[in-house]
Formats: structure tokens, sequence, C-alpha cells
């Protein structure tokens, strides 16, 4: 969509010749800009209430910083995940408002719409699963939330997580961090009444196969209705947790 022919789009809503309703049917078909690189959907937010976000690994150092200026010049933000240090400090050094959180490997600029006032309580069983822990909550607190961080209270030690249990059911959602035999998940949602995400990671020995263990137990969780994102995947969790709150309509009218 050309700049004249927005202007007629907004010129028609203004005389009452186009309804709002289509006016946003219309701006959420625009297209991606094409970088070469990459194709950058910078209108999703328009169509899934969620901004496209930059998976960073696999990418050098200058994709990222060409596909992040212009994600900067669109919108004055941006979310990279799974961001080496290297890149990360080519990054800062192109734009210099960004931030990089090196236990998550996220880097980010900006914030995605305003402060909702709603809770993320991020639970992890381990200190070796805080990595995929702090990603879901950098990630979390990104797109607009309370992220608070639970942490260390794994089933081998029960105790830890009642200790815990105030601050826990504080929380509008609950995302949950796991490796090993990934039981976590199942014991929170067994005390809390917030809705909760499961986490596996890739933490553990070889019978853990990478995650695959934990994944498996989440998903069969005998506490029910708990959702499961995959391994390691704390963006994904913290996307759904966006989701859940119901925050879709906030996003959209967000600058």
């Amino acid at each position: 969509m050309q700049r004249e022919e927005l202007l007629d789009l907004f010129r028609g809503v203004a005389s009452g010749r186009v309804s709002p309703e289509d006016a946003h049917e219309r701006v959420a078909r625009l297209p991606y800009l094409d970088l070469g690189v990459a194709k950058l959907d910078l209108f999703r937010e328009l169509r899934s209430g969620l901004p496209e976000v930059v998976f960073g690994q696999g990418k050098t150092g200058e994709e990222l910083v060409r596909i992040v200026e212009s994600m900067v010049a669109h919108s004055g933000r941006a979310l990279v995940t799974r961001v080496a240090a290297p890149a990360a400090e080519r990054l800062s050094a192109a734009v210099a408002e960004g931030c990089y959180e090196p236990r998550a490997r996220v880097w980010t600029v900006g914030r995605f719409g305003p402060v909702s006032g709603r809770r993320v309580a991020v639970v992890s069983a381990g200190t070796s699963d805080f990595p995929v822990a702090e990603e879901a909550a950098v990630c979390a607190a990104w797109l607009g939330h309370e992220a608070g961080r639970i942490r260390d209270v794994g089933v081998a030690g029960l105790q830890r997580l009642l200790g815990a249990l105030d601050e826990l059911r504080r929380a509008d959602v609950a995302l949950v961090v796991a490796g090993m035999d990934g039981a976590l998940p199942t014991v929170v949602a067994g005390l809390v009444r917030c809705p909760v995400v499961a986490v596996p990671t890739s933490v553990g020995y070889g019978a853990s196969f990478e995650g695959l263990a934990p994944l498996l137990t989440m998903l069969t969780a005998c506490a029910p209705g708990v959702a499961v994102v995959n391994i390691d995947n704390g963006f994904g969790a913290a996307a759904l947790a966006h989701r859940i709150l119901g925050t879709r309509e906030t996003s959209i009218a967000s600058p």
C-alpha cells in the first residue's frame, strides 16, 4: 500500500465512506518489506496481535543489523532471540538504545505496547534451566507484562516450591520451566488457578534425550489444562502467555 492509497483510506474513514472495521482489514493485509536477506512482516501485529520477532541463531551480525535497523525505523522496537554475544555487540553498536541479556541470549530495543499490569510468574525447576526461563521472562516483559522469577524450586525439594506459593498464586499466568523428569508443571497446576504453560528444557542426563523426556512428561501431565510449548522455547511460552492475557486489542491500538 503506497502513501497516497493509505491517505485515501484515512480520508475515507474520516468522511464515513469507509468503516473503521473495513479500514483495519485492508491495513492488516499490508505487504512485507523485502531486504533481500529477509522479508519483514512489519504489520503482523495488525493480524495476530503479536509483532514479528527475529530468531537470531544462524544469522550473521550484518544481517541482524539490517533487519533490526529496519524494524526500529518502522516501529521503534525490536526483539531478537538466540543472539550470541558477538552479534549482540554488533547490534548494540548500530542501535545504541538496545539492551542485551546474555543469559537469556535476548537483545531488545523499546517495548511492545503499553504495560499491561498483568503478572507472569516464570518458575524454573533448577539453576541449569535458568537460561530458558530467563528468555521467557525477558520476552514477557518486552511484551508488556510484569515478569516475576521463582527460581530453583524443582520437585526434588518440594518444600522450596511451597515456600513460594503465595507469590505464585498472585500470578495471572505461570510459565513453568523444567528439564530432567519434567514433573514441575503438573505440581504447579495442582496448586494454582491461573493458566500453566509448561516449558521443557534440554537439561538432563542421557535418558532425558535432550528434552524429549520432559516434553513427553508434560504432554501426559495428570493435571488437566496444562499447555506445552517446544523444547527450550522460552519465547514461545511468553507469546502464549501474552495471548492468554487477552491483550490483542490493546496491542493493535499501540503505536
